[in-house]
């Protein structure tokens, strides 16, 4: 009895037309892997660099809080009767964030801080507000705009 298809004895040749697929098919997807990579990395330094700011911001407000103008001991609220503590003036508070900032790399010039009294003055139980903006850089220049990022915190003078 004769087989009806007998493979031995054949070469497994791919076809002329066929020659080099899948070293397409493997740079195609090397690109993409590598291309999904790259942003996931971009994605998680935004979130990295928005998480900074927050915090920057939040030792901000915890400092002109702490360093109220009825402070004593600079490490909280006690009667006001020395004055020994720095002065928690918009310039002081802005110096605290950029140096608690400074800690994460990221590029202090370009980072701008508002610091702001809504009730007028520092005096206790008044409130304290601070804004970080600061504009992303992306490792790659990009034909958009890379995102501009902002974080505000507000507190109460405690003493």
């Amino acid at each position: 009895m004769i087989p009806i298809c007998s493979r031995k004895g054949r070469s497994r040749r791919p076809l002329p037309e066929a020659r080099g697929t899948s070293l397409m098919e493997f740079l195609l997807s090397i690109m993409t892997v590598m291309f999904v990579l790259f942003w996931m990395w971009e994605g998680t330094m935004v979130v990295y660099t928005y998480s900074v700011l927050s915090d920057s911001a939040k030792e901000g407000v915890r400092y002109a809080m702490v360093h109220g103008p009825g402070n004593s001991n600079c490490s909280g609220p006690a009667p006001s009767t020395s004055s020994a503590c720095p002065d928690p003036s918009a310039d002081n508070v802005a110096a605290v964030v950029k140096d608690y900032a400074g800690y994460s790399f990221h590029n202090l010039s370009a980072m701008q801080v508002a610091v702001s009294y809504p009730d007028s003055t520092n005096a206790a139980s008044n409130r304290v507000r601070v804004v970080v903006n600061y504009d992303f850089v992306p490792y790659i220049k990009l034909p958009w705009n890379p995102p501009h990022l902002k974080a505000v915190a507000d507190g109460r003078v405690v003493n």
